[in-house]
Formats: structure tokens, sequence, C-alpha cells
């Protein structure tokens, strides 16, 4: 296996700058991973591929607006930071962008709040302590840390954010859960499906390639992810009535599937909090997720090597020569796959 192996050529004018409007208008491609035959459809039709009994599990994490604008003190020099990982209170890993930003460093991000560099990490990595708890002031104060890729600015905040964000903790969106709106929400509950949320707090980390030659060697980040002993009860008890289980995204089922590695009865769904660094590579053997709703991904990301180990490398990258000759959008705020 060679990281050559999931590169694939994208015309730039094929990356999704804006969300579809309405959300759940994008367009959906669907994909059976045993025969290889394609269908493409409208995300609001999701309902048909959905049975009585079966459950649909979302991320419900909500992206912070992260992306802070400061200046050093007394120099007045500009610096950017965005945050990654709350330590404590008043304590953040984040990344700091500007010129020799060393521990020390005092910035002001506005007149009533600063900040002190107090460690350097490795890149652009630093640790940095507020003068408060900044969370409540992030709304206000901050930004969304959109993907690189996307270039146009956000009409609102609530763009980059789904209908079930809950938890604050993400630096970027579970942008499978993107498409989803509160009619298609109800149409699905009609049918009998049931939902559940389970929580991964996202790392701008998802976004990076994977540089290893050979994808086993890559290190994938960390990400802290809880499923709870209810979601749990819920998902043993579909499975044992016949019903499937429905991941929404990647970040949803490396949740599922960690918690699977956990558990010590090898049939068994079981509760799980804590740090995940699953990575999922082809050759898994997925325990829980029988279906799979994502959007289309990165070359040479951990996320296409995900649905590569679901559907098939050489199906899954024939699908997205298929999805480009046929003008899909790709990425965050692109059009989506149910893979089946």
């Amino acid at each position: 296996m060679n990281t050559d192996d999931f590169s694939y050529e994208l015309p730039p004018e094929q990356i999704a700058q804006r969300p579809a409007n309405p959300r759940d208008s994008s367009r959906l491609l669907v994909l059976d991973r045993t025969s290889g035959a394609v269908s493409h459809n409208i995300f609001h039709n999701l309902p048909e591929f959905l049975n009585t009994g079966d459950v649909l599990v979302f991320n419900d994490t909500r992206v912070l607006p992260a992306r802070l604008k400061a200046r050093k003190i007394p120099t007045g020099g500009q610096v950017e930071i965005l945050l990654l990982k709350q330590i404590s209170s008043d304590t953040w890993e984040a990344l700091a962008g500007g010129k020799r930003v060393k521990p020390g460093m005092q910035l002001e991000i506005t007149p009533t709040l600063q900040a002190e560099i107090l460690e350097e990490h490795s890149r652009s990595r630093r640790i940095v302590r507020f003068s408060s708890d900044i969370v409540p002031l992030l709304e206000d104060i901050g930004e969304m840390p959109l993907p690189p890729y996307i270039h146009e600015p956000l009409q609102s905040n609530d763009e980059y954010q789904t209908m079930f964000a809950r938890q604050n903790g993400s630096a970027a969106a579970p942008t499978a859960g993107l498409h989803f709106t509160q009619p298609l929400l109800e149409k699905i509950r009609t049918r009998g499906v049931k939902l559940a949320a389970v929580t991964l707090h996202v790392g701008l980390d998802t976004f990076a390639p994977v540089t290893e030659q050979d994808p086993q060697e890559h290190t994938i980040h960390t990400e802290w992810c809880s499923l709870s002993e209810d979601t749990a009860a819920l998902l043993r008890a579909t499975r044992a009535n016949g019903g499937r289980i429905f991941a929404v995204g990647t970040t949803t089922t490396r949740v599922l599937e960690t918690a699977a590695a956990h558990a010590t009865n090898p049939d068994w769904i079981t509760s799980f909090t804590g740090p995940t660094d699953l990575f999922i590579l082809p050759g898994f053997q997925f325990k829980v997720v029988d279906s799979l709703i994502t959007n289309f991904h990165l070359p040479r990301s951990t996320l296409l090597m995900l649905v590569s180990a679901f559907a098939g490398r050489e199906r899954i990258l024939n699908t997205y020569q298929l999805a480009r000759q046929m003008d899909y959008r790709f990425y965050s705020f692109g059009d989506a796959m149910l893979i089946r």
C-alpha cells in the first residue's frame, strides 16, 4: 500500500465554496459497495434508502469560532491565533501565525482580553494562556476556522455548523452533517428511523495530507470522543432487531469503531469516552457501521483512506472519477455520498 494510491486530480472549480441552499438540495451519489452500482439522487430523498428500525448516528460536536486576531505588546505587530485544544479554563494549545512568536510574548486580543505565549512546540504550535476564560467570548470575537481550500467568507458562522451541534470543541465541522435540515429529519423520523448522537471534536489535522510514502507509517491525530451507554444500548437493540446502523460522516464512524475496538465482547457495542487515534486503512474490519453518509474527500487524506477501507480503494477512486465527470461538488461544502 502506497500513499500515492489514494491520489487523484481535481479541477479547482469543483471545490465547493458555499453550502447548498437549502442544505438538503445537494446532490447524493449512492454507491453499492458490493456490486459497485452507482445511482444519482438529491439529498432530500435520503429517507428512500432508510427502513423502519434503522438508526442514523450523528456527531454533535460544535465548531468553535476559534480564529483570533491579536497584536503584540508593545510593538503592535499582528498575530493570528487559532485555538486547537483547551488545556485548562484559561490555557490552550493553538497555532500562532506571525513573526517570532516566542514564549513570554504578551498579546492583546481586545482592550479587556490579553494573552501570553507560554511554550513553543513544533512548527507554529504554541501554548497560550489568556487573561480569562475565552470560550464565552468566542461568538463575539472569534472567526470560524475554515478549511484552506474555502476562499469565500461565510455569511454567518452558522453556515459552518451542523444542525446537531451541541458540544463545544471542534476546530472543523463534521461536514456530512451539513446536508441535514429539520424538514428532512422529520421525514426520516416518520419512517420509523431512530436518531442517535456521538461526539468527536474534530482537529485541524483532519485536513493534513499523509506525507509518508507508506500510509501505515503515518501517525494520525488524536481526537477526543464519546459514545454514551444510552446510545450503545440503542445500537445493540438496532442490531439485534435486524436494523442497520448508518454513520453520518467519517468522524462518527471513528467513534463507533473505536467503541467497538474497546469492547470486551467482540460482537458488542459498548460505551466509550476518551481519546481516539484509530486509523482506518484498507483491510480494516468494520464491526458497527453498515452504511456511511459522507462527502468527497481530499486526495492522500486519512478520510479518503477510511472510505476506501469501507468500499474498496479502486471502487472509491472510480466513483470519484465518475463524480468529477458529472460535476459533483467536492469537499466540506460539496455534495454527498451514501455508501451502502
